[in-house]
């Protein structure tokens, strides 16, 4: 089992920031990938950004692209979100997700912070 804990949510005006942070912990592999999805009231889970083992591999949902920055400290088993220049429609549940290199699926997801961005 691997578990998956996320900090850093909150409320913040429009334009500012917030880091959100998820710890792994248990049965991880050394090598695996993080996501980071969100939800929307009323909307689906969409993807948001994805970190590979070293880091140096990123990808993000248009919308985020240039605002976000997803990061990983390996030592600490603790991934990061930089979330930059909020706007509103940021507005969600934002989950991080972890899966094995080579797996298609996520396999573990934590429990979700809430991310409100006031105008």
């Amino acid at each position: 089992q691997v578990q998956l804990v996320e900090s850093g949510g909150g409320l913040v005006q429009a334009g500012g920031s917030l880091r959100l942070s998820c710890a792994v912990s248990g049965s991880i592999v050394r090598v695996f990938v993080m996501g980071w999805f969100r939800q929307a009231p009323g909307k689906e889970r969409e993807f948001v950004a994805l970190i590979g083992w070293s880091g140096g591999v990123t990808y993000y949902a248009d919308s985020v692209k240039g605002r976000f920055t997803a990061s990983r400290d390996n030592a600490k088993n603790t991934t990061y979100l930089q979330m930059n220049s909020l706007k509103p429609e940021d507005t969600a549940v934002y989950y991080c997700a972890y899966r094995r290199t080579g797996v298609t699926d996520y396999e573990y997801w934590g429990q979700g912070t809430q991310v409100t961005v006031s105008s």
